[in-house]
């Protein structure tokens, strides 16, 4: 069996600082930044919880090289060969992957889900390995994205082994979310007497164990969606998702201005800013038309009113009344029959003209 971590760890040195820290201390800082950020209230892309961030992985990272060196773990040993004191840092690759995904940086955002999702997959493996409970372990993207496993847009609908496929994983969820939910319980019972001091080898065996258990419904949890969104962020060109570019549109040309003047100092002023454009003003183009003789009311002679001659206009009075002096029978007739026409007829009746 592995040689316990308490009689090597305090040996090996910790660039974190000018004073060595030891295995037990990176681990069990590492996890309480973990749990400040993962519960914390203050943004997560400001500087001073990502400062937390970077402090944590370096602890924990720490950690992990301090176990690689120490072989704490082996293929050929059961989970009852490890010695209790040891069990808490199987937990280190769950730690480091979920603070991996505390990360913000958009412009590497694939990187950094790819790397919290190897750490995912190297614990839950160390735990399948040890048959610390059954689970299956999740599909990698290159099975998930390999040819034939994406929807085709040919089909209808899903098939009935997608449909099989997908009720499985929603019952998988469902088992899963109840099982996490009733370790978390348990925890809070072991929990107080682990950080009294007052617990037994037997509790606190069993609240690593359960500890354990519970990172195991996470990263199940978040393997899935890191699958889904490497898939999208693929999709999307390799994850840049922080300035995406706009492709580049043709310049239209600047359409040309139109001027109006409307006399001839605007003329004038617009003129020399835009000299391919109609500078004659309105008082310009009627002068020159004028002088053309291209004006409509030029080339057509004008009625001159004839003037009134009294003369004629007194013998015409006189035949008048010459006429009806006489009594002309065609005159009076007309007479008659006018004044009749205008007791039954109206003033304008029968004036149709310009009436459309």
């Amino acid at each position: 069996m592995a040689e316990s971590a308490d009689t090597e760890h305090s040996k090996l040195p910790s660039n974190l600082g000018e004073e060595p820290l030891n295995l037990s201390v990176l681990l069990d800082r590492g996890w309480k930044i973990f749990e400040d950020v993962d519960n914390t209230n203050e943004a997560l892309n400001s500087d001073a919880v990502q400062n937390k961030v970077k402090s944590g992985l370096s602890m924990l990272e720490e950690a992990s090289r301090m176990v690689a060196q120490l072989n704490l773990f082996s293929r050929n040993e059961e989970l009852e060969e490890i010695a209790t004191v040891d069990l808490k840092y199987m937990l280190l690759p769950a730690l480091l992957g979920a603070l991996t995904l505390k990360k913000i940086n958009r412009d590497k955002r694939l990187e950094i889900i790819q790397a919290a999702q190897a750490y995912f997959n190297d614990f839950l493996k160390r735990c399948k390995e040890y048959n610390v409970t059954d689970f299956e372990l999740p599909k990698s993207t290159d099975e998930n994205t390999s040819p034939g496993a994406g929807s085709d847009l040919s089909t209808v609908g899903p098939s009935s082994t997608d449909l099989v496929s997908m009720a499985v994983q929603r019952r998988a969820k469902i088992e899963r979310y109840r099982q996490k939910k009733e370790l978390e319980s348990r925890l809070t019972d072991v929990q107080r007497a682990v950080e009294s001091g007052q617990a037994d080898e037997e509790a606190t065996r069993d609240f690593y164990l359960l500890n354990i258990k519970k990172w195991i419904t996470v990263g199940l949890e978040e393997l899935e969606s890191i699958a889904q969104e490497v898939e999208i962020l693929r999709s999307m060109g390799g994850g840049n998702q922080g300035a995406t570019r706009q492709p580049a549109q043709p310049v239209r040309p600047p359409m040309k201005p139109f001027i109006l003047t409307k006399d001839a100092l605007q003329a004038q002023v617009f003129g020399s800013g835009y000299p391919s454009l109609p500078t004659m003003s309105v008082d310009d183009w009627y002068e020159q038309h004028r002088k053309q003789g291209g004006l409509p009311d030029q080339g057509i002679p004008r009625k001159v009113p004839v003037e009134e001659d009294p003369v004629a206009e007194e013998r015409e009075k006189e035949e008048k009344e010459e006429k009806e002096d006489k009594d002309d029978e065609e005159t009076l007739m007309k007479a008659r029959n006018w004044d009749d026409w205008k007791d039954t007829h109206r003033r304008g009746y029968g004036n149709r003209h310009n009436m459309g």
